[in-house]
């Protein structure tokens, strides 16, 4: 493990402590029945039944347990060992059968065995990861023949963006193109994408932005085939001062014109 995904390791046990009571995963509400899962997910995603399902970088499990809510035999895995803790509870608690393992995604080959029908991955996870080559590779790796890889992500066009602290309005400030030894820089202040908290004490993070071309490369080279790339013109939380809530829980730029916040894609690997 790099300086840098060491650093962040940090930051995400930390930050596991503050989501679990936070508002904005709202545990209370999962624990009475909520599914967490996106309506993209349940669309582009429907037959999970009886399949299994390995969910990379799955924080402290919501999405993970909902997955296993539908019927899927679900391994989840993270690199912060207090998200482990925290689903493996969760898990047990709640009384539903699933796997957690404790690894960085990129090392995952050391720590788990087998193959999946579906892998898995969803929201701000591959920002953090430096080398996209070998997360494709990772996917290769655990995807049985036949199975698909799903993922739903923030759209690499509006990770150049910054909230301006000078005034209102967003400023283009981070490159498109990945640099995978240049990693982004940012000092945390206080909390998370989930709120402000006292808890965090670990001050910086360390991301790695990858265009959409790094993105569909990757897995087209392991030999996986590519189904579908949608595109939407929202996204799922207020990550810009500037942006409003039109629908629940989906969020656009005010009187802008239709533009990219998210993606998913769906590929196979070949009999």
């Amino acid at each position: 493990m790099n300086e840098y995904t060491a650093s962040n390791q940090k930051l995400w046990d930390q930050w596991t402590t503050a989501h679990v009571g936070s508002q904005f995963y709202d545990v209370a509400s999962f624990k009475a029945g909520r599914n967490t899962l996106s309506e993209i997910d349940l669309a582009e995603t429907p037959d999970v039944a009886g399949k299994s399902l390995l969910h990379l970088q799955c924080h402290f499990g919501l999405d993970s347990l909902s997955w296993a809510r539908r019927g899927a035999d679900v391994t989840g895995v993270d690199f912060s060992m207090n998200a482990i803790e925290a689903a493996r509870q969760l898990a047990a608690e709640l009384d539903i059968a699933a796997h957690f393992v404790q690894s960085d995604v990129l090392t995952l080959p050391e720590a788990l065995d087998g193959q999946f029908d579906i892998v898995y991955t969803s929201y701000g996870t591959i920002f953090w990861l430096p080398d996209l080559a070998r997360w494709g590779q990772v996917i290769n790796h655990f995807l049985k023949p036949g199975g698909t890889f799903f993922m739903i992500e923030y759209h690499p066009f509006i990770q150049v963006f910054e909230d301006q602290t000078d005034g209102p309005g967003l400023k283009i400030t981070h490159d498109y193109y990945p640099h995978p030894d240049q990693p982004l820089r940012f000092d945390v202040t206080g909390g998370s994408y989930a709120g402000q908290s006292e808890q965090i004490t670990h001050p910086v993070e360390y991301g790695w932005n990858h265009s959409m071309g790094e993105i569909i490369t990757t897995l087209t080279a392991t030999g996986l085939h590519l189904e579908y790339l949608h595109e939407f013109d929202y996204i799922n939380f207020k990550m810009f001062r500037d942006l409003e809530e039109f629908a629940p829980h989906r969020y656009r730029l005010k009187a802008a014109p239709p533009l990219p916040y998210m993606f998913s894609l769906k590929a196979t690997k070949p009999l």
